[in-house]
């Protein structure tokens, strides 16, 4: 029975819900960030090949000890460290992507003294003393040291401390930057003798908490504004497939309970397993090949015509109706059996209670006993389902997309990963979760609303 004043326990109860979607997504995104940090072929890595290729092109091998991996200097190392955040540990670089510890930026940087290759710093010679030119600002900084620790850091000409206008320095040690190297270059045996230096910058809190999900490494583009000139795609998909999806398996189902073991269940039953077993990306394929590229009747790739943007409102709805047909068969035909035979088995169930034979005995006609009793009950375990329609709008097949190329929120998925966009493939992957977890509790109160048995302890 449903309780008698059931409002304080389902807020209670719905609230822990929603206090645990962020701890979830915290270890969802923590263990994907972890991954793409030790996993190979990432943004670094892209350079350094890049940077390769263009010295094998220019026919020129530097030999210089500055002349680290790929033809690039290690200045330049460091400053792809810093970019990727790769210079940090993985829990703290994690606590910046997601805004809650302040990233570095505007780094600059000035050497003490002399060892190795490294320049001494300009001041009358004194290796206490070093100047620093501000990215970004191009006023120059005198920095001095006491031992291991920065005494002073002063704008040149006018002698106004850097803090004053939130400048931050610290010292960074011979040993400090060695240990750069060696992490960055594991099991290297030349080490070679860095100066001690002084680094300053700014910080910024800028992170998912922000509302800042970086740049992509791969086109520079916002993530937040790649992830949605993709979502109309998904959420059109989406809605259509769902629609089609309900709209044939509710009825179809019904119809296999009623006319169980007779032709129509065993033939449709044949069909919808038949397109079950059938991967949606490699149905596309086939067709592709057999109706578009032989026969000539559908487009081969994306959503729209060339020359969409000219035809009159009439002609951009059958273009696009067009383009749409062999994609969404691709999306719906897998889906068909799971929510058919569910609403069948769960029909049948109802049917052989009690309940219904009650109904019957008691005056109530057949079809009142089955859409007015059992089909109700027969609905709790798909609405369990209903929840998940959230996903559309970044829903979609990443291999579906790939075949028919068209550029929805699975086929910028796809890319991301080969192309090791770690911005992107945490964004993308953060939206999907946590639309994901809503999700579930929706379908849980949708659940909780049908089914006047749930209780909330």
């Amino acid at each position: 029975m449903w309780l008698e004043n059931p409002g304080p326990l389902v807020k209670s109860y719905f609230l822990r819900r929603l206090l645990l979607i962020p701890p979830t997504l915290v270890g969802i995104t923590l263990l994907v960030f972890t991954i793409t940090r030790f996993v190979p072929g990432g943004p670094m890595d892209r350079m350094l090949q890049e940077a390769a290729r263009g010295a094998d092109q220019g026919g020129k091998r530097s030999s210089s000890a500055n002349q680290s991996q790929g033809g690039l200097s290690e200045d330049q190392l460091e400053e792809l460290e810093e970019q990727y955040g790769l210079n940090k540990p993985v829990l703290v670089a994690y606590c910046q992507w997601l805004g809650a510890l302040p990233r570095e930026t505007r780094i600059s940087k000035g050497l003490f003294g002399e060892q190795g290759d490294e320049k001494i710093g300009r001041e009358s010679g004194s290796s206490d003393v070093t100047e620093v030119v501000l990215r970004g600002d191009g006023r120059l900084v005198k920095v001095k040291r006491v031992g291991e620790s920065i005494e002073s850091a002063l704008f040149a000409g006018t002698g106004r401390p850097v803090s004053d206008e939130g400048w931050k320095v610290r010292y960074e040690t011979s040993d400090d930057r060695r240990e750069r190297f060696q992490r960055r270059n594991p099991g290297a045996l030349d080490v070679p003798q860095y100066a001690p230096r002084a680094v300053i910058y700014q910080t910024r809190l800028s992170g998912l908490l922000q509302g800042d999900l970086g740049r992509s490494t791969v086109y520079n583009d916002p993530v937040h504004e790649m992830i949605l000139s993709r979502m109309p795609v998904a959420v059109y998909f989406g809605l259509l497939s769902s629609f089609i999806t309900y709209a044939v398996c509710l009825p179809l189902g019904v119809l296999k309970a009623l006319k169980h073991r007779t032709f129509i269940d065993s033939s449709s039953s044949v069909l919808i397993f038949l397109g079950y077993s059938i991967p949606g990306f490699a149905l596309g394929a086939i067709l592709l090949v057999h109706l578009g590229a032989r026969m000539n009747l559908f487009p081969l790739f994306g959503l729209v015509s060339a020359d969409f943007e000219q035809l009159d409102t009439i002609g951009k709805i059958k273009d696009l109706a067009h383009h749409t047909v062999l994609p969404l068969l691709c999306y719906v035909v897998g889906s068909f059996a799971a929510l058919t035979m569910m609403t069948k088995n769960n029909l049948m169930d109802n049917l052989a209670a009690d309940y219904v034979r009650t109904a019957v005995a008691k005056g109530a006609s057949f079809r009142r006993a089955v859409f007015g009793h059992a089909f109700r009950n027969s609905m709790i375990p798909v609405a369990t389902s209903l929840g998940d329609l959230v996903t559309i709008f970044v829903g979609g097949s990443m291999l579906i997309e790939t075949v028919f190329d068209i550029q929805g929120f699975g086929l910028l998925q796809y890319q991301s990963v080969i192309a090791r966009d770690v911005p992107v493939i945490m964004g993308t992957l953060t939206i999907a979760a946590l639309l994901m977890l809503v999700g579930h509790v929706i379908s849980d109160f949708i659940v909780a609303m049908v089914d006047p048995r749930i209780k909330f302890e």
